[in-house]
């Protein structure tokens, strides 16, 4: 117990990220969006899937295989796992009017990923059109019982707009809560935003502000004026997640399969980064792969995340 509780204090993900007061047991006096740790030691947690050529999930790589840089230097890997751990899990499903008719594929394949998930992920689900909804009871954060979650699956209703940037936003602020070291989103849209009170600017800084990997599905009417395929695609890269755009509904299964086995055969590597530039600095990321005998193997992970410095210190 001493030595998982002093692993949780070390690894609080990446420098942007700020971890809620509740996720150590200590309820906070009031209801603010800002959350603050404290620390002394400052992990980058890094979430890292590798692909060979043929675009398979190549696991059993060990620590050697790996070179972590930090905006071009060379980084001391400090922590490393290859096993499939719990994660923490948000499906956000837009239920704006225009998904109507895709509705029922996308809900089959939304319970395709929770059944092919870790049994013991923790998952949430919000719906979102013109505001983002719990699909969850109230007094319920996260579950890994599948009718609970096939019922905040079915609990939205299609109709009104879009409010994309709300839904990531809301979506990582919810992920904070969570009681497992890493975190993922997926979201599923078939447009663009056109109702969010946070601008897009909001909701790329609240990103590189966490340690979540996102993965994005666009269902796209051919020529339809509010698509964006690259705002999906650039939550995906950030984060070191995928971006996903099925020809049809009925694709959307195979995706969610492919999404599973994404999360639960990704490495987990982390570094202690340097304290220089001051608060708020945005830093690059690149991670190398290589192993003998395996040819052109490819590493995915976020491509940047803003430091912070230690001691007080507030997300936004």
């Amino acid at each position: 117990m001493e030595r998982r509780r002093a692993i949780r204090n070390l690894i609080f993900g990446v420098a942007a990220s700020f971890l809620p007061d509740a996720l150590y047991g200590r309820q906070r006096e009031d209801d603010q969006q800002d959350y603050v740790v404290h620390s002394e030691v400052r992990l980058v947690l890094l979430d890292v899937s590798v692909k060979d050529r043929d675009g398979g999930f190549v696991g059993g790589l060990s620590k050697s295989n790996f070179e972590i840089f930090e905006n071009g230097v060379l980084q001391p890997i400090t922590v490393f796992a290859n096993s499939d751990v719990p994660v923490t899990i948000g499906i956000l499903v837009d239920e704006s009017r225009s998904m109507t008719p895709k509705r029922t594929e996308v809900l089959v394949a939304a319970e395709i990923f929770i059944a092919e998930s870790n049994p013991k992920d923790e998952i949430f689900v919000l719906n979102f059109n013109d505001t983002v909804k719990r699909g969850l009871p109230g007094d319920v954060a996260f579950t890994d019982n599948i009718e609970q979650l096939r019922a905040a699956l079915n609990r939205g209703v299609p109709e009104g707009r879009t409010a994309l940037n709300d839904a990531i936003v809301e979506g990582l602020k919810q992920l904070e809560l969570g009681r497992r070291d890493k975190k993922s989103l997926i979201m599923v849209s078939d447009g663009g935003d056109n109702a969010s009170r946070h601008t897009r600017r909001d909701m790329l800084d609240t990103v590189e502000r966490s340690i979540a990997t996102i993965y994005t599905i666009g269902l796209f009417d051919a020529g339809d004026p509010d698509q964006d395929t690259g705002i999906l695609k650039q939550l995906a890269r950030m984060s070191g997640g995928e971006a996903y755009f099925p020809a049809d509904p009925a694709s959307m299964a195979t995706v969610c399969r492919g999404i599973a086995k994404s999360i639960r055969t990704r490495y987990t590597i982390g570094y202690v980064p340097a304290a220089r530039n001051g608060a708020g600095a945005l830093r690059r990321i690149r991670v190398r792969v290589s192993a003998a005998g395996r040819a052109r193997l490819t590493a995915r992970t976020r491509t940047r995340y803003r430091y912070e410095e230690t001691g007080n210190q507030s997300s936004k």
